[in-house]
C-alpha cells in the first residue's frame, strides 16, 4: 500500500467527516449554544431588574416606614393634647365643684352664725330681764316690756 493513497484516503474520510459535522452535528450544537446564551442573557437581565425591584421596595419601605413614624408621632401628640385637655377639663370641673361645696358650706356657715346669734340674743335678753330684776328687786312683767326687750335685743 502506498503512503500516498492512504493519506488521500483519510483526507477524504476527513472532509466527509468535517461535511457531515457540519451538516447534522453543528448546527444543533451552536443552537444549544445560542439557547444557553440567552437564558443566560435573561438570567442576567431577571437578576438586573430583580435588584431594581429590590432597591424600590427597600426604599418605599423605608418611606412607609417614615411616614409611619410620622403618623405615630401625630397620633402621640393628639393624644398628649387630648390628655392636657381632660386634664384641664377636670381641673376646671374641680374648681368648679370647689366653689360650689364653699359656697354651700359659707351658706350654711351663715345660717348657722345667724341662728347662734338669734339664740344668744334670746338669752341675753332672758339675763338682762333677770339682772333688771335683780337690780329692781322687783317682778318686772316680760310681757308688758316685750317690746323693750325687742329693742335690746336687736341692739346686741
Amino acid at each position: 500500500m502506498n503512503i500516498n493513497i492512504t493519506i488521500i484516503g483519510q483526507a477524504i474520510a476527513f472532509f466527509i467527516f468535517v461535511v457531515f459535522c457540519m451538516k447534522y452535528v453543528w448546527p444543533p450544537i451552536t443552537a444549544a449554544l445560542a439557547e444557553r446564551k440567552k437564558k443566560i442573557a435573561e438570567g442576567l437581565d431577571a437578576a438586573d431588574r430583580a435588584e431594581r425591584d429590590l432597591q424600590l421596595a427597600q426604599e418605599k419601605a423605608t418611606e412607609n416606614m417614615r411616614k409611619g413614624k410620622e403618623e405615630a408621632a401625630a397620633i402621640i401628640e393628639q393624644a398628649n393634647k387630648r390628655a392636657n385637655q381632660i386634664i384641664d377639663e377636670a381641673k376646671e370641673k374641680a374648681l368648679e365643684e370647689a366653689n360650689r361645696v364653699k359656697a354651700a358650706k359659707e351658706a350654711e356657715l351663715e345660717q348657722e352664725v345667724n341662728q347662734a346669734r338669734e339664740a344668744l340674743r334670746a338669752q341675753v335678753a332672758t339675763l338682762a330681764l333677770a339682772g333688771a330684776e335683780k337690780v329692781l328687786e322687783a317682778s318686772i312683767d316680760e310681757k308688758a316690756h316685750a317690746q323693750l326687750v325687742e329693742k335690746l335685743a336687736a341692739e346686741l
